[in-house]
């Protein structure tokens, strides 16, 4: 397996992580991606990034089987209100595309808020930066490598 730029900064910040690959396919779901790593989907997390009406850029992490909640990530993040940024703004801005999208490792380091219900489990699943591929790794060790914060999100 290749080593993605999300593995390479867990090596370097000796983070413990066990990767996994599956054969990607563009209509897949979160819970089809789920079943194939066979986990509940509630242990496997989506990144979606967002723009608040400042300007600011937030990171938000939740269960592939979830749907964001715009008003209390607005709440979480301090602001107003955000909305879900463009997909064709996302890789410019993350370094990452639609379906490979990780918390770790974008170009710049947003505001991140994962999902509280990660705070139940010893371990959960983030992309690895490239479709096809996931870290396993602890909420913990996720939320020391991008200095996020637990809020309810969904």
């Amino acid at each position: 397996m290749e080593k993605t730029n999300v593995m390479r900064v867990l090596d370097s910040k000796k983070i413990k992580y066990e990767s996994h690959e599956y054969e990607p396919d563009a209509t897949m779901s979160g819970e089809e991606i789920a079943g194939i790593l066979g986990e509940n989907p509630e242990k496997v997390f989506k990144t979606l990034v967002t723009q608040a009406k400042s300007g600011q850029y937030y990171v938000f992490v939740i269960p592939v089987n979830a749907e964001l909640d715009l008003k209390k990530a607005a709440k979480a993040a301090g602001e107003k209100a955000v909305s879900m940024i463009k997909q064709k703004e996302l890789l410019p801005l993350t370094g990452y595309v639609h379906g490979g999208c990780s918390p770790v490792g974008m170009k710049k380091r947003f505001p991140t808020f994962i999902h509280q219900t990660a705070k139940e489990y010893e371990k959960m699943y983030v992309s690895a930066g490239k479709v096809g591929y996931q870290v396993e790794l602890s909420p913990s060790d996720l939320e020391k490598v991008v200095g996020s914060q637990y809020a309810d999100l969904a």
